[in-house]
């Protein structure tokens, strides 16, 4: 690293942390800490603890920052990296680019409170921004995307097998969706940035077919390893790019996060261009005139307006379409218990059915019957497939389709979904219990085998939690969906330890608040015990 590149990293480096200083005051006074002036992010995080400890838990915190409990969780972790790697600062003393990268996370973050919280009127800005460093991010943006896609179709240069892994990956339906809004014969062309971000970034793909290229032992070292740092970087990129497609102008934190971003990912696949071990060159992704700068972001739009936007993010693994939670002992048991109950039913019909016809049978037909009016043999016709139905109604076999339907409390489509045999996640009914759509929550539960989520009761204590601190109620489906899943000795007995602190709070602090969290987590240890 250069004088001159050392200066500027530590220079803008001091000018985050002068933003956060500011915004902590800031944010401290909404939460009924005061202080005269913002310190180090190490005294930021503690000082945010002692607000937690006097407002009873994070989602008293995360209420009167107007952000819910998985924004609350994000802000905190950015919070917590951030003073990992910056301790404590002098100025002028020398900066990394973690430090840098980890300050400037945390910048975003602030913008993003902003946004959820009016009352909070703190600068964000690093820079004065101008149309040339849009433009410059917008190419940037481009160059990573075709520099995934050039990974993917050097790994796969046959369309053919591409698809077919595709396929074993993800799952047939989505493979056809991607061909179908894509360009002829090109598959990564109608898959979203999170989906290609994926293929580079999960565990298997990413051990297999590009760990060499992302080897250089001072790049992509802000967490453990390169590949939980390249999927964190390419999630924030995802967001970048959504603003960029929905025409948002960039702020200078995006612009000049992005700017390490990109350097950091391209520059070890530029090394290995130039030692010839790929085909992939960034720098030429980068020489791009105008004219064909637009044309991509013309069809970035047009593909955002078709797919109602890039909303998930880039995750560890990919999610087997196959995948299905062993059944329990219970489920299997009842599965018996329902097909013998079953053939027992069409027994009975069938010879209720046989008495009937012996009887009508029996009696004489009248000789001068016509043939006219015998009822001629109607065809036997197969019932379709809930994916056959789905399909006509213009529904493709899509785990967004789903949750689309689940949010909406269409409870035609869910049910064809789940008799289709797709699978869901506890965390997916979050909006539908918010909204009170106890329809569709009713017929979820009566697919719970489905329910394939690994230890969801967490997340879904805390968000129920959380709902009921802003006055909701602990109703009957919630009661039945906490019956239904989170009633093993694990979770009971987590639940009964975050009751004894409430309860501890609530006698060291007996106010309004603390009574409140304390009945809320008595309740919902009274449905689970």
């Amino acid at each position: 690293m250069t004088l001159s590149t050392s200066h500027h990293i530590r220079e803008q480096f001091e000018h985050c942390l002068a933003v956060i200083r500011h915004a902590s005051v800031e944010i401290l006074l909404l939460l009924n800490v005061h202080a005269s002036e913002g310190k180090d992010p190490r005294w930021f995080l503690e000082q945010l603890d002692s607000a937690r400890l006097a407002l009873g838990g994070w989602g008293a915190v995360a209420k009167k920052l107007n952000l819910n409990d998985a924004e609350m969780s994000e802000f905190t972790l950015q919070l917590r990296l951030l003073q990992q790697r910056v301790p404590q600062y002098e100025s002028g003393q020398d900066v990394s680019e973690n430090q840098l990268i980890a300050a400037m996370r945390f910048v975003t973050a602030l913008e993003h409170l902003r946004l959820q919280q009016p009352l909070l009127t703190y600068s964000t800005e690093l820079a004065p921004g101008s149309e040339l460093q849009q433009q410059q991010a917008q190419k940037q943006v481009r160059a990573i995307e075709l520099m995934i896609k050039g990974l993917i179709q050097q790994a796969w240069p046959d369309q053919v097998r591409l698809n077919n892994h595709l396929k074993t990956l993800f799952n047939a339906d989505r493979v056809r969706r991607w061909l179908k809004l894509g360009e002829i014969n090109d598959v990564l062309s109608g898959m979203m940035f999170s989906e290609l971000a994926q293929m580079l970034v999960d565990k298997k793909e990413f051990s297999r077919y590009y760990a060499s290229l992302f080897s250089d032992p001072s790049m992509l070292t802000l967490l453990v390893e390169p590949r939980k740092t390249l999927q964190t970087f390419l999630d924030d990129i995802r967001q970048i790019r959504n603003s960029i497609t929905v025409q948002k102008t960039l702020s200078s934190a995006q612009i000049q996060l992005l700017d390490n971003y990109y350097a950091q990912i391209a520059r070890p696949v530029q090394r290995a261009f130039e030692e010839g071990r790929t085909r992939v060159n960034p720098a030429g992704f980068m020489a791009v005139d105008a004219s064909e700068l637009h044309t991509f972001w013309e069809k970035a739009q047009k593909m955002d307006r078709v797919t109602g936007g890039d909303l998930f993010e880039v995750r560890d693994t990919i999610e087997k379409p196959t995948q299905r939670a062993a059944r329990s002992p219970e489920q299997r048991e009842q599965l018996i218990s329902g097909a013998l109950w079953g053939a027992v039913g069409v027994m009975v019909i069938a010879i209720v059915a046989g008495g009937f016809w012996l009887v009508t049978s029996s009696k004489p037909q009248p000789a001068t019957a016509s043939a006219a009016e015998v009822a001629p043999p109607q065809e036997m016709r197969e019932t379709p497939s809930s994916r056959e139905t789905l399909t006509r109604m213009g529904v493709t076999w899509d785990e967004n389709n789903f949750r689309s339907a689940i949010n909406r409390n269409d409870t035609r489509v869910t049910q064809l979904f789940l008799q289709g045999g797709m699978d869901w996640k506890l965390s997916w009914t979050e909006e539908a219990m918010s909204a009170g759509y106890d329809d569709v929550l009713e017929l979820m539960l009566r697919y719970r085998q489905n329910m394939v989520e690994e230890k969801p009761c967490r997340r879904f204590i805390n968000t129920l939690s959380h709902a009921m601190s802003n006055g909701e109620s602990l109703t009957s489906v919630r009661k039945e969906y906490l019956k239904a899943f989170c009633t093993v000795p694990a979770v009971v007995k987590r639940q009964q330890h975050d009751l004894d602190m409430a309860t501890r709070r609530a006698q060291s602090q007996p106010d309004a608040a603390s009574k409140k969290w304390q009945s809320i987590q008595t309740a919902i240890y009274e449905v689970i015990r």
